[in-house]
């Protein structure tokens, strides 16, 4: 029985009435602690891994410093193997490489090597670069072009495509392609009225106008302003990144509202020179895996 005011007691090495087990000599309300300690097998693992961890700390990469880490005995790190793969892989691909530079982008899809090539490594440097404006498989979204049909701001050919993927649309490459359409609302170049007038028009070039008098009114808006780059019936021109305007296929969108508000404000979207981010081989990849998408012409 404890005759300490807080019920403690230390009663030293004793062993438990019901278990036959050591206790610690601690007692708390007529509860004893009893002495479990770990199993031998369990502290010998528990010392084990100490010890490796010390010995790897040793001879791996292991503990970070102010600019850097340290470097290990042996010298090895991951990050060395996996460069060592990918240098090797490079090596192989070299050959390929320089037969895609040495080809003329139009006749790479007639060279069934070539062909693999693009599918294989084009799918990859496309989902690394391109898949985040214009989807995994080229679909596009609004503002981003779809690479799988066959409507082209641009042109569809390879050559055309080669430049566009080189050079980039709207960017500070002196080579970029550019084409700024007029800012017809914001800049007062037209009036509300003749603005919904000529969207009207433009609308009902696809067969999706509602108001027949109103883009009546919009034909003679549209051919003092818009036709001399987009065509006088809107098929559009490539030379100076025009969009068609009869297909009912739409960038930014085909309701009133936003061919309204494309008239009023421009869009003017940019796209990077990839020449000045890829290497050649990487850009002429690319632009040859853009015409297997199945819209290239």
């Amino acid at each position: 029985m404890s005759t300490n005011t807080d019920n403690h007691a230390h009663a030293g090495t004793e062993r438990d009435a019901h278990t036959g087990r050591e206790t610690t000599g601690h007692e708390w309300d007529g509860i004893k602690e009893l002495n479990t300690p770990l199993p031998k097998w369990w502290l010998y693992t528990f010392y084990a891994c100490i010890a490796f961890a010390l010995v790897y700390t040793v001879l791996y990469p292991a503990w970070p410093s102010l600019h850097s880490h340290t470097k290990g005995v042996l010298g090895w790190t991951r990050r060395d193997t996996v460069k060592s793969e990918l240098d090797t892989r490079q090596q192989a691909l070299a050959p390929l490489k320089a037969k895609l530079l040495a080809t003329p982008i139009g006749d790479v899809e007639k060279d069934p090597e070539l062909r693999g090539y693009v599918q294989a490594a084009g799918h990859i440097a496309f989902a690394e670069n391109c898949a985040a404006c214009h989807g995994a498989g080229g679909a596009g979204g609004k503002g981003f072009p779809n690479l799988a049909d066959d409507d082209w701001l641009w042109g569809g050919t390879p050559e055309q495509i080669l430049q566009t993927v080189t050079y980039g649309v709207r960017n500070s490459n002196p080579d970029s392609r550019v084409s700024d359409m007029p800012r017809f609302g914001a800049d007062g170049l037209l009036t509300k009225e003749q603005i919904n007038d000529v969207a009207e028009y433009v609308l009902s070039l696809s067969n999706t106008g509602t108001d027949k008098a109103a883009a009546g009114r919009g034909a003679q808006v549209f051919a003092d302003n818009c036709a001399a780059c987009h065509g006088d019936k809107g098929d559009g021109n490539p030379d100076v990144g025009a969009p068609r305007l009869n297909d009912a296929i739409w960038l930014y969108g085909g309701d009133k509202a936003t061919v309204v508000q494309t008239i009023t404000y421009a869009r003017r979207g940019s796209m990077p020179a990839w020449s000045e981010r890829l290497d050649p081989a990487t850009v002429k990849l690319l632009a040859a895996y853009v015409h297997t998408l199945g819209g290239g012409k």
